[in-house]
């Protein structure tokens, strides 16, 4: 059997995230795809004809660029004879970006792959009830104005008023939302501890914006019709207090649930990108890799009852086989859908009971020290756009453990469907 090629992240970079609705309310994810692949070739200076393959994340498609990855690397110039495809996997599609240009590397198909991912909620498209499309479809093959009379038979116009989708669980019709606050109140995670970490990630990502960390990850963008220059994600509250958080009512369950707009991630337009080689070719071709992937795996659980405890499952699973416990583990980044969610998985982490009745473990995994966990923001500071979060994640863990002279990072995340995601990463010191 061939050795293991190591695949190393070489660089990463990302769009200011946005708030749906604001500074990318023009944009399609096609435009801030191609935006992103174009900024990440320059910013690496690798040659396009030397990307091997492209794949990008994303959850809501635009119906005229369905495989985005393939129209937004066209326009970004990379050549046409470059493959590329888009994935879907909720919150973690762009960490399934990631894992599938890790293994075209790996394999030996490419040296050099770009993966990332992109999602303007700004660009939903509209959905209209069953009884509507069937009727406009079939009105597709009329010919005489008589014939379109029959088009409003039996309909009423509120018929044909468009719908926003709703971000709820397919199989159980739970929003997101109310899962997360029945999960924080079964490990006991209460509104005050909640608001307590939402300012948290709002504070340091604050910081992290004012020190100029995440601007090394950001890339400058100016879109139409303004064109202003924009450097910084307009999702960080910097204003807020918890006595603000406090008097937030409560999103899903009313009226005492503790899950709050405060304490969630923000619907959020942005795109993320990292280029990803072969760690020798990378070497020779000059480049100071960030980080090796050295690891990563998938979970699934039952989206009725455990829907975003994924990285509880995932992240037990990853250190085991690799033979290290989380006292190792210098920088974590996990995705924050909310906060709730957050202080439940780490909950769950040093739990005995959890080891024992879901791991089959006699003893828990352990206790994380707030102080490794998304020390520069989150999901809920930072937004989430779902396609493009896990990229951001990686990007993030590899220049923190670079700053913070670590050597191993684990990213991890929750998605829809009962789905985890889980990603050993490490620092490459001088060899």
């Amino acid at each position: 059997m061939a050795e293991q090629r190591n695949v190393v992240l070489v660089d990463g970079t990302r769009t200011p995230f946005m708030r749906s609705g604001t500074a990318y309310l023009s944009q399609t994810s096609y435009d801030l795809a191609r935006i992103v692949l174009r900024g990440l070739l320059e910013r690496t200076a690798i040659l396009p004809e030397d990307v091997g393959y492209v794949v990008m994340g994303t959850v809501i498609q635009n119906l005229r660029t369905s495989n985005v990855a393939r129209d937004a690397a066209l326009a970004a110039g990379i050549p046409n004879s470059v493959p590329a495809h888009t994935v879907t996997m909720a919150c973690i599609s762009s960490n399934q970006a990631i894992t599938s240009a890790l293994e075209t590397i790996r394999s030996g198909n490419a040296t050099a792959a770009i993966a990332g991912g992109v999602e303007v909620m700004s660009d939903t498209p509209p959905q209209f009830e069953k009884k509507a499309r069937e009727r406009l479809f079939e009105a597709q093959g009329f010919k005489s104005p008589l014939e379109f009379r029959r088009l409003l038979s039996g309909m009423s116009p509120s018929d044909f008023l468009p719908r926003a989708p709703t971000i709820s669980e397919y199989s159980t019709g739970e929003l997101m939302g109310e899962s997360a606050d029945r999960l924080a109140a079964a490990f006991g995670v209460g509104r005050k501890e909640q608001d307590e970490y939402a300012l948290r990630t709002h504070t340091l990502a604050a910081k992290a914006t004012d020190s100029g960390r995440l601007a090394a990850e950001i890339l400058p963008t100016a879109v139409p019709p303004d064109f202003e220059l924009l450097t910084e994600d307009n999702t960080i509250r910097r204003d807020t207090t918890l006595e603000k958080l406090a008097k937030l009512p409560p999103a899903f369950v009313k009226p005492l649930g503790t899950v709050t707009a405060g304490n969630s991630s923000p619907l959020t337009d942005g795109a993320s990108a990292v280029l990803l080689m072969e760690e020798e070719a990378a070497r020779a071709s000059g480049y100071e890799p960030k980080a090796r992937l050295v690891d990563y795996l998938y979970v699934a659980q039952d989206p009725g009852e455990e829907l975003l405890l994924g990285p509880a499952y995932a992240v037990p699973r990853l250190l085991e086989r690799n033979g290290l416990s989380l006292s190792d583990i210098d920088v974590v980044e996990i995705h924050e859908a909310f906060a709730g969610q957050v202080l439940a998985v780490l909950k769950a982490l040093g739990s005995e009971r959890f080891a024992r009745e879901r791991l089959g473990r006699e003893r828990p995994v352990g206790e994380v020290e707030m102080e490794r966990v998304n020390a520069w923001g989150g999901s809920v500071s930072l937004g989430h756009p779902f396609g493009a979060t896990g990229a951001r994640l990686v990007t993030t863990a590899a220049h923190r453990l670079e700053e913070e002279d670590g050597r191993f990072a684990v990213v991890t995340a929750c998605a829809a469907g009962g789905l985890g995601h889980a990603m050993l990463i490490e620092r490459i010191g001088e060899d």
